[in-house]
């Protein structure tokens, strides 16, 4: 390895298994030292144990890393500050926040419940927040002290936060926010020294691979497109000091695949100079809609 994150202390969150366990190990790789956060939950967010931190833990320690498990809930202030405390009393200092906890709780908008809304919005967009908001608080002390760190933040957004989910309302409507959060905390912190960047993978994850078993099945030769392996590279770039300048994107990453977002742009306008009439807005609405690019169409639950 190129030793591209030496010296560097990174957290992951959710990363006791797929993804985040990924994440983790490939930083661990290049040089870094490694907070290992996760709660154990089932993919339903539902149980607890930190288990599975632990063996991720194990596993970088074999390898000759350095990595500590924390089991805290990150979607609350408690668990969220001891996290940031944890990698700065263990390692004296913090680099890379990776946030990429979270779980699904599909229903169609009819019988999706409020309590099942409210549980993915609080672990995915929440639990983005409060990490953020720490770590942030961290490194804005850090850099009024003369001390600019060179800190980056890799949230993760998904397919279905670009552009919709049949059946995920909730975990789309989530995934769109951290794109927003992620947007407003580049603007907000790259004036000390940290640059916000998302991802949106597609992998096999325990969220994934019941519901596209034959899609997410691993081959039995030749490259495995959807081992979440594919992913962290671009994780462990975006986590390093290397990716100077590069803040505010979205890129999405697939097997061997990485693109750049583009997201939201002004497209076909009209101005009258005056206030329409509703015939006139409706006539003038048409006109612009076939002019415009059509959009991506909204993709099955994943």
């Amino acid at each position: 390895m190129s030793g591209l994150c030496s010296e560097r202390v990174a957290i992951v969150t959710g990363a006791g298994r797929g993804l985040g366990r990924a994440h983790a190990l490939a930083l661990a790789a290049e040089g870094a030292k490694v907070v290992v956060n996760d709660l154990g939950v089932g993919p339903d967010g539902t149980g607890s144990g930190t288990g599975p931190a632990q063996l991720v833990v194990d596993e970088i320690v074999a390898r000759g890393g350095q990595a500590v498990a924390h089991g805290g809930d990150v979607a609350t202030t408690e668990g969220a500050a001891s996290l940031i405390r944890a990698a700065v009393e263990t390692y004296g200092r913090l680099d890379t926040l990776v946030n990429n906890a979270g779980f699904l709780r599909d229903r169609m908008l009819v019988n999706l419940g409020e309590d099942d809304w409210d549980a993915v919005l609080r672990v995915h967009l929440t639990g983005h927040f409060l990490p953020l908001k720490y770590a942030a608080a961290h490194w804005r002390a850090e850099a009024k002290a003369g001390r600019a760190p060179a800190a980056r933040v890799v949230n993760t957004t998904s397919g279905a936060g670009l552009s919709g989910s049949v059946g995920q309302g909730n975990y789309s409507t989530a995934k769109a926010g951290i794109i927003g959060l992620t947007l407003v905390a580049a603007a907000e912190m790259g004036r000390y020294g940290v640059l916000v960047n998302a991802i949106a993978p597609a992998a096999r994850t325990r969220m994934t691979e019941a519901t596209f078993a034959e899609t997410m099945a691993a081959p039995d030769t030749g490259f495995d497109a959807m081992a979440p392996e594919n992913v962290s590279p671009l994780v462990v770039w975006l986590g390093s000091a290397a990716c100077a300048g590069v803040t505010g994107r979205v890129f999405e990453a697939e097997g061997g695949r990485i693109t750049v977002m583009e997201g939201w742009r002004p497209g076909p306008t009209a101005d009258k100079g005056a206030r329409w009439s509703p015939a006139e807005a409706g006539e003038t609405a048409l006109k612009l809609l076939s002019e415009a690019t059509t959009p991506e169409p909204v993709h099955g639950a994943q």
